[in-house]
């Protein structure tokens, strides 16, 4: 239990989310807590974590999780271990909550050159109904950019999912590689749209469209024995397609490959959505925690074969160095092990100063030069 690598969560304190700074010291070894000397709270040391308040070995409930990433039906578990079934859609729901929460702090607050995305629905059978998954990658570093889920398959669904996109992405050269859906192009274009600022005049500011925004669709038709595949270009010049394709995947032709292959990956890996199986979702929270699970399971903790990197030992000895999406996208230095990604500590939005009028006192002034900094 090292306490420098631990952090207050108490909202109401000046330190929360701060690491390293000598607030947080051992309170009570045997039972595992801690105390913030800053603003006098005790905390157990797995508070925001998965395992908080769970009375269950922590080893198993990382196994059981690690399964259920690999596609390992909920009764197969409950045989295995012995345990209830209740008890394993419990932790499902708080691993899902817990990867939900990771996804969000480390992936959806960087900003990324992408260079191309890919976005794509699952149609997925729940018992007694449907319901349909869209995501969305990034075709370089192979990064899964999140999901969004819904009952219809309608303009709400993909306005969402282009909102997580551009969130996240850089104003540069970007590709967006859609199916024949409508509302693909159209949500994308309203998306990628910065407010232009206009000083000392009131009202709402004009929408500028971002520059090189390339959209294309792959559009499929299925004729007696034959496949039909048309390939459009909805925005943006042929030079500007080209020179993104050939960035991002080396050449080649317009495709949705890329995000096909991750819904393959998604289908093997989630027992809910296999094409024929016996283990259906019952509710949409089920759905969603399965989503987070596997896809920060393939961004941090699965190494990628198309992004391994040579490193060459001698001039004539190399070995292959095994690399993650997260790496490859620049947002870890490591592959995440399991237990990595599951004790891992979402820190809380930092202090900011009360709003006031007039001049701070010298107590506030000393408390932002300290946490602040």
């Amino acid at each position: 239990m090292n306490p420098q690598e631990l952090f207050c969560l108490n909202l109401d304190c000046v330190a929360k989310g701060k690491r390293g700074r000598g607030n947080i010291q051992v309170h009570s070894q045997k039972d595992k807590r801690c105390i913030c000397t800053e603003c006098g709270h005790t905390f157990s040391v797995t508070k925001g974590t998965l395992f908080y308040r769970l009375r269950t070995d922590p080893d198993i409930v990382i196994k059981v999780i690690i399964l259920l990433s690999m596609g390992c039906p909920v009764p197969a578990i409950v045989a295995a271990y012995g345990l209830d079934e209740r008890t394993v859609e419990r932790w499902q729901q708080l691993a899902g909550q817990h990867c939900q929460a990771v996804h969000e702090e480390v992936v959806e607050k960087q900003r990324l050159d992408l260079g191309q995305v890919q976005a794509d629905e699952i149609k997925v059978k729940l018992q007694g109904f449907y319901i349909w998954m869209a995501m969305a990658i990034a075709v370089g570093p192979r990064l899964w950019l999140g999901g969004v889920i819904s009952q219809k398959r309608n303009k709400a669904l993909i306005d969402q999912l282009a909102v997580k996109v551009r969130m996240m992405a850089l104003c540069r050269p970007l590709l967006l590689a859609v199916d024949g859906l409508a509302s693909y192009p159209g949500a994308f274009i309203r998306a990628f749209r910065s407010p232009l600022s206009r000083r000392g005049e009131g009202g709402r500011p004009k929408l500028v469209s971002w520059p090189d925004i390339a959209i294309v669709q792959v559009v499929k038709q299925r004729k007696a024995d034959t496949l039909e595949i048309k390939r459009r270009i909805f925005q943006g010049g042929k030079e500007l397609v080209e020179r993104l394709l050939l960035r991002t995947q080396h050449g080649g032709v317009i495709n949705t490959a890329y995000i096909e292959r991750l819904n393959a990956t998604f289908r093997q890996r989630m027992a809910n959505l296999a094409r024929r199986t016996c283990c259906l979702a019952r509710e949409n929270a089920t759905l969603s925690a399965g989503m987070y699970i596997v896809g920060c399971f393939y961004n941090f903790c699965t190494p990628h074969k198309s992004l391994r990197v040579k490193i060459w030992i001698t001039e004539r000895k190399w070995r292959w160095a095994d690399r993650t999406p997260a790496i490859a996208a620049g947002i870890t230095d490591h592959i995440w092990t399991p237990a990595e990604l599951l004790w891992f500590r979402v820190p809380p939005e930092p202090w900011a100063p009360p709003k006031q009028r007039g001049r701070r006192s010298k107590e506030t002034l000393n408390l932002i030069e300290k946490w602040c900094s």
